[in-house]
């Protein structure tokens, strides 16, 4: 945790500018960041289940490409 007191006759731009330069050399951004907009990791099973759909698909998309329907 940051903890960051107003000096004794500094002004409050200079108070902000002093603390959003410890917040972001700190990584409490980019961690907070990053946390949101990660994604939860696939189980194996999941992986499995789609790159067997994919490749069903791709070989039915083939079969119709060579009769002419698609």
């Amino acid at each position: 945790m940051i903890e960051i007191k107003k000096k004794e006759g500094e002004s409050s731009n200079a108070f902000l500018y002093r603390f959003t330069k410890k917040i972001q050399q700190s990584g409490i951004i980019k961690e907070a960041k990053k946390k949101r907009f990660s994604s939860r990791k696939e189980n194996k099973r999941a992986i499995k289940d789609s790159a067997i759909y994919r490749s069903e698909k791709k070989i039915a998309l083939e079969q119709q490409r060579k009769l002419g329907k698609f």
